[in-house]
């Protein structure tokens, strides 16, 4: 099977309603009868991207399952959880805990869907590529701001996308339709995404863009975005300009958008995969997500890379002075 069927094959199995509502309810409509996706919505989830691997293929919980899995979400985020420290901040204190937002529920055991419920593996050039990566970067990760990931730098944060996934917390967008356009706006970092609906082609290989270059169109009731035209510092697990991604947004009752895509490499994944969750409706609104003005963290780090360096200096200079008799 080609590359490309199988990729074909993968859009159109995630296109089948997964909600039962969806079958036999009518979604609001705009003046051109298009469904009406306006609004503010949030990704914010308690689903894995990938599934935990003693859950084999097992793709849905039990009602009994959810239940107990969403008991489970009204308990405050412990530190280990979070990969982090509390040496940032305590994230109840400022409404940032997953207990102080609405959570877009689903049954699924993981974001990615099939029996395998995981990214596929590497391929031999992506493997190789991160490791040429790491290396040429080891013992120079400080050196200066161009040697930060770009999320650090307020370029670009991995949830952003395409594809789309909720961040640790402000997992807010809000899409706006207009004649011949969708506009999404996501709360963090706050950057638009204008995606016109009017038939016109990629634009040309020669274009690169951080978010790449979208182009959508309506399936049925089914708004469809295909974005190509990466960068070569995109990275979306480990992906590069070669990213291709398929999203699908489908409105299935009052409270809910059903968010869909499918990503291939040919670079980087040895097949193309895709993932599935709920978009939960909000009050809004969103605020400005200054990234830039309190980019305190990065001028922070460089200061204490240079004072590491520089107390490396004088422990050096001192063993080398000659010592009085």
């Amino acid at each position: 099977m080609t590359r490309q069927k199988w990729l074909g094959l993968l859009v159109a199995a995630i296109a089948v309603p997964s909600l039962a509502s969806a079958q036999t309810w009518s979604p609001p409509r705009m003046p051109d009868g298009h469904p009406d996706l306006q609004g503010f919505w949030t990704n914010a989830s308690i689903t894995p991207m990938e599934r935990p691997r003693e859950l084999g293929a097992k793709e849905f919980f039990t009602e009994e399952e959810a239940a107990e899995d969403r008991k489970r979400a009204l308990v405050p985020a412990s530190t280990a959880q979070r990969s982090g420290t509390e040496a940032h901040y305590e994230f109840t204190q400022f409404g940032l805990d997953r207990t102080q937002f609405q959570i877009a529920y689903s049954m699924r055991t993981s974001m990615i869907v099939g029996p395998d419920g995981r990214v596929p593996p590497l391929t031999p050039e992506a493997q190789q590529r991160n490791a040429d990566r790491a290396a040429n970067a080891k013992g120079h990760e400080f050196d200066g701001p161009e040697s930060r990931g770009i999320q650090e730098r307020c370029i670009v944060w991995g949830n952003e996308g395409p594809p789309m996934l909720p961040p640790g917390y402000n997992s807010y967008l809000q899409i706006v339709q207009a004649p011949g356009y969708v506009a999404i706006l996501q709360e963090m970092i706050h950057d638009m995404r204008i995606i016109p609906l009017d038939g016109r082609p990629h634009a040309s290989q020669s274009v690169r863009r951080w978010l790449g270059d979208s182009r959508g169109r309506w399936e049925g009731d089914t708004l469809v975005v295909d974005t190509t035209n990466f960068t070569d510092k995109t990275n979306f697990r480990g992906s590069r300009e070669n990213l291709h991604v398929v999203e699908r947004f489908t409105r299935v009752d009052d409270n809910t958008i059903r968010y869909e895509f499918t990503v291939d490499d040919p670079t980087t994944w040895t097949k193309p995969w895709s993932a599935e969750l709920p978009l939960a409706k909000d009050k809004g609104p969103i605020y400005e997500y200054a990234c830039h003005e309190a980019n305190y963290g990065m001028a922070n780090n460089l200061k204490g890379a240079r004072a590491v360096e520089k107390a490396a200096e004088e422990t050096a200079a001192k063993k080398e002075k000659p010592q009085p008799e």
